[in-house]
Formats: C-alpha cells, structure tokens, sequence
C-alpha cells in the first residue's frame, strides 16, 4: 500500500528522511481493527518523529500520522483516536501511533478496536481527521486541565498553529473570552474572525489578567503567560516550540499568586468523544490550512515546517 514514512531521522534536516512509497500493508491481529483511510492531517509530532524525537532507530521504517478519518471493516465511518495503551488496552505502555505502532499516513491503518469511534455525519473525512491530535489536545487543555466556564477569559499563545487554531475556535464557542497572541499581523486578523475578542503581538499588555492561558509556544511567551494570569490562574502547557528553557521562568510570581502550572497531553477516548458532539452539535469545524493528495505530502511538510500554516494541513487517500 501506498504511504508517507520515516526511513531514517535526521535531527537538522528532518524532511531528509521522510520518503513516499508502498509500504506492507497491515496484518491482522486479535483484538484489533483495520481502517480504510479517507483523510489523515500533519502534526507537529510527525517533524518530531522524524527528528527521531520518540521514535526509536528500531522503529524505521515508520509509517508517520496519527490522525485519520475512514471506514471501518463493516463499513461504518469512523475517527482514529490516537492514544495506544495506558490504562485503556491492558499492560501496553501508553504511547501515541508512531512511536511504536505504524500510523495513518498510508491506505490502511491498524488500531485497537477501542480506539475506533463513529464519525458525526455533520463532519467530512477531513474535518474529523483534523481532530484526534491538535483539537483533542486543545480541548483537553481548556475544559479538562484549564477547567474554564462560560464567561472566564483565556489567553491562547502563537495563534496559527493547530492547538492554539482548536482552541481559539472551542473557547469562542464555549463562551469563553479568549484573547491570542502572533507576530504575525494577518494570522492575528484570523485569530479574531475565529472567535477571539481581540489580537495582540507578543508579550502585549492585555486588557485584564486572565482566568487562565493556553501555552505551546514555550520559552518565547513564558514569562508574558505567566505576567497575564490572574492570582489563583492556571498556565496549561503541551508543547514548546520555541523551546523549553525560557530566560525568566518567574518562580516568585507563580508562588506569591499561587498559580497553578498544569502539564496536558492529548486526551482520552471519552474526551475525543465529547468533542466530536461538541463539533457537530456547535457547528464548529477545524480550520483546514490546505488539503493535498498523499502523494504530496512532502509539500504540506515543508509548508508545516517553514511555519506557514493557519489551521491544518489534509492528506486524502
């Protein structure tokens, strides 16, 4: 079968390693489904990957993505939820497709049969493969780790990446207040078409302090994160792309305001669950930067790489 694939890693030069060609297709095994791909979208964990962060040399060759939407042995449609093992399949190790189990950049793809959940009709196959990674996470992030309601504030860092794209997107929606940031001017502009009540650029005084902010950026907005929360507020960080040793980690504020700092990541099968009725309840949908063939995925990685993106990138099989 045809896929996109990691057959060697290369910290410096990521995309020297990712090659397009057939792949063995997935054997059966007991307890597990296979599931004809319609859609898969590109993650920051797929650069990750191929930086061979969390995947292993033993590993290679590595099917990449965790994402996908697609049918089911019996013809249903359905969404992949990427998260395999942990608490939910027995004594596997937790571990998300792709570090150890090949993943849905390809025709077919694998997973525990629990891991497979009916796709809403009010979504397309490239609306609902958007959701498993970033808008899990995102959600997660807010409603889990944040525990924002209705009516409280949130602060989303880097506006145009696909976490803080998700949660502009589901805060709005949710009622919440969200503000973002970007030193991008037209990624700010979309930012505010998306929901937020305004945009700032970086390290910008906001308005008021806020309930509580959503961080994957890492050392570049750290400080002015913690600087925006009120006494009592919560930091949820999944990732950070700008690294992960910022110049001022402002300890006397986090412990004189008592702020609460909380580590997410991805979600749970209930968790990608609630989103998906949340979606098509709402009317929300992901923001999709591009859809491609799969065969050109090696475009929607380097667009994913050069950092040019607003919203996900769709491969469809």
């Amino acid at each position: 079968m045809f896929a996109a694939y990691a057959a060697h890693t290369d910290f410096a030069h990521p995309l020297d390693g990712l090659e397009l060609g057939e792949r063995p297709a997935p054997a059966p095994r007991p307890g597990w489904t296979t599931v004809t791909v319609k859609a898969a979208s590109l993650n920051h964990h797929d650069l990750w990957s191929l930086r061979g962060v969390g995947l292993s040399q033993d590993k290679l060759p590595m099917i990449l993505g965790c994402d996908a939407a697609g049918v089911d042995e019996d013809g249903n449609e359905v969404v992949v939820h990427s998260v395999i093992g942990g608490g939910d399949h027995g004594t596997e190790p937790r571990s998300i497709l792709t570090e150890h189990h090949q993943g849905t950049f390809a025709e077919r793809v694998t997973v525990p049969a629990s891991n497979v959940l009916p796709k809403p009709a009010e979504l397309s196959f490239e609306e609902a493969a958007c959701l498993p990674t970033a808008w899990l996470t995102a959600y997660r992030m807010l409603f889990t780790n944040a525990g924002v309601r209705p009516g409280d504030s949130v602060l989303v860092q880097g506006a145009g990446g696909g976490v803080a794209t998700a949660a502009i997107a589901l805060g709005s929606a949710a009622g919440l207040r969200v503000y973002a940031t970007s030193r991008d001017a037209g990624k700010r502009a979309r930012a505010v078409e998306l929901g937020a009540v305004e945009a700032y650029e970086p390290g910008a005084r906001l308005p008021h302090r806020v309930d509580a902010v959503i961080e994957t950026v890492g050392a570049a907005t750290w400080s002015h994160s913690v600087k925006c929360l009120r006494r009592g507020g919560t930091l949820v960080i999944s990732g950070a792309t700008s690294g992960d040793r910022p110049d001022h980690a402002e300890l006397t504020r986090i412990f004189f305001l008592e702020l609460r700092v909380v580590g997410s990541t991805m979600g749970s099968r209930a968790e990608l669950e609630d989103l998906l009725s949340f979606c098509a309840l709402r009317g929300v949908r992901p923001v999709i930067d591009e859809v491609l063939p799969l065969d050109r995925a090696r475009e929607g990685f380097e667009k994913m790489a050069a950092g040019g993106l607003f919203g996900k990138v769709v491969l469809t099989v």
